[in-house]
């Protein structure tokens, strides 16, 4: 999907371990996060004040390394709040155009025993001025359906085993 929108001269900003996740392949500019969730969100909504088209892939690596495999529940409640508000702000800064994923690798139940991952399946929200509420996706087998979606966002020819789901996103 990088490789795609980077053929189509789209920008592709990593924040977090993103680079370091794709090897560097496809990825324009890097922003690494010094912190924590709130440091990545934080240059995330820099980002926001940019003028670019194209993706910003965001890592926030704290719901897994910090809280979720060391089962910290408590931890992981107060940075899935502290993500909440800096959410909101992100939602302001968002344009006509725009689309936010919020996705993860895999399950990671705080509450779980032991320090594996928890879920076979991850969540997928999406949202935007032209996407439809209340829209239950289902169940899919691959994230190649998110790759597949945001190459048909940008127009962006990607072979890939996913679907797209803008169809059934958009109004």
């Amino acid at each position: 999907m990088l490789d795609a929108l980077q053929r189509k001269g789209l920008a592709t900003i990593g924040v977090g371990k993103i680079s370091d996740i794709f090897a560097g392949r496809s990825v324009s500019r890097t922003l690494g996060i010094n912190k924590d969730n709130n440091d990545g969100m934080e240059k995330t909504l820099k980002v926001m004040d940019e003028d670019f088209t194209g993706l910003c892939f965001v890592n926030l690596v704290d719901f897994d390394m910090t809280y979720g495999h060391r089962r910290n529940i408590a931890g992981y409640a107060q940075a899935a709040t502290d993500f909440d508000k800096q959410l909101g702000e992100f939602m302001s800064k968002m344009h006509d155009d725009d689309v936010l994923m919020i996705t993860a690798d895999h399950g990671c139940d705080p509450g779980a025993p032991g320090t594996d991952h928890t879920r076979e399946y991850v969540p997928l929200l999406v949202y935007g001025k032209h996407i439809k509420a209340d829209n239950n996706l289902g169940t899919y087998p691959t994230f190649a359906m998110i790759g597949a979606t945001i190459s048909d966002m940008f127009d962006a020819d990607l072979k890939t085993k996913g679907e797209s789901l803008l169809p059934r996103l958009l109004k």
